[in-house]
């Protein structure tokens, strides 16, 4: 089980800490051994304060806080899990709307403290290497099975929330933002986008999210499979082409627990909305595709170009 804590700072921002003042933080823990005798451990923090350097005119609002130590060492992964854990808490108070809402000011106030750009000019926003990946990572929390709860039952969203409480920072962000591998003809398996760009008829790709472990097959590839060709000697090839996810999804399967299920579908198929709903909705009916690859996500959701354009909108404003 991995716990996570959160401190909330008392001191008010008109009275900043005094230079050089350090943090300490001691936890102790009491727990039974396993001859019997009963033990305490202490682990004592240490760390500094950061006060930020004073606003001076025409400057951002964020300017004490660029070149700051907190910003050199976010850690975006951990504090995406540690932001997922604290809205799946606020989800037994408060209404779901109320918790997206705090999910997105959140998203703008940090944002507007560590990003680097000119007020009010959009087109100069930039996030450094620490921060930029936290948005996808929010965005797709959005769109995840614990602020949304079309198509799960009270029991399961109980349970998808109660697994994220619990489980390491690494299988926590497979759950926000699930991955994806590609499979073709032009090489070996490769990392994939998690965008509906990503779906090409000639391809087969492995999603997993944690809970579900997805092989779907693009349309041509499926429609071989139906006429056999991986059955004859001369399509050696395709026959190891549909056999390698396979193998990879078995291997997910038996390094976790509780195991995830497995979902066998092909495009344009009904179980194909396991992976569909999962992307980034970058293509949509409005979509020119000009033959190229992509599938059709239908949709209300924005995508992630659409929402970082709001964000940048938003955080800029000075």
């Amino acid at each position: 089980t991995t716990i996570a804590i959160y401190f909330d700072i008392t001191n008010p921002g008109n009275t900043p800490l005094p230079e050089g003042k350090r943090r300490y933080i001691q936890f102790l823990t009491k727990y039974q051994h396993s001859n019997g005798r009963t033990r305490v451990r202490s682990t004592t923090l240490c760390g500094p304060w950061c006060n930020p350097q004073q606003q001076v005119d025409n400057s951002p609002n964020n300017a004490g806080m660029v070149h700051s130590p907190i910003k050199m060492s976010f850690d975006q992964e951990a504090a995406a899990v540690l932001a997922a854990r604290m809205a799946v808490n606020q989800t037994e108070s408060d209404e779901i709307g109320d918790v997206l809402r705090w999910v997105d000011r959140s998203l703008i106030r940090l944002c507007s403290k560590f990003a680097e750009y000119t007020p009010d000019d959009p087109n100069s926003f930039r996030l450094s290497p620490e921060f930029s990946l936290y948005p996808q990572f929010m965005f797709h929390l959005r769109r995840s099975q614990f602020l949304q709860l079309f198509n799960s039952s009270p029991d399961e969203a109980s349970y998808y929330r109660y697994i994220l409480s619990r489980e390491n920072t690494t299988n926590s962000l497979v759950m926000i933002q699930p991955t994806l591998l590609s499979y073709s003809f032009n090489g070996p398996p490769a990392a994939a986008l998690l965008d509906a760009e990503s779906v090409r008829a000639d391809t087969i790709l492995l999603l997993d999210t944690f809970f579900h472990v997805v092989v779907f097959h693009g349309e041509t590839v499926a429609a071989w499979r139906e006429q056999r060709y991986h059955e004859q000697e001369e399509h050696a090839a395709f026959r190891a082409l549909l056999e390698a996810p396979q193998a990879d999804a078995q291997l997910i399967m038996d390094s976790r627990f509780p195991v995830p299920r497995y979902i066998v579908c092909d495009q344009h198929k009904s179980e194909a909305r396991f992976l569909m709903a999962k992307l980034n909705p970058s293509v949509t009916h409005n979509s020119n595709l000009d033959g190229g690859g992509g599938a059709q996500v239908n949709t209300d959701d924005v995508s992630l170009r659409v929402f970082m354009e709001h964000l940048m909108k938003l955080a800029v404003q000075n």
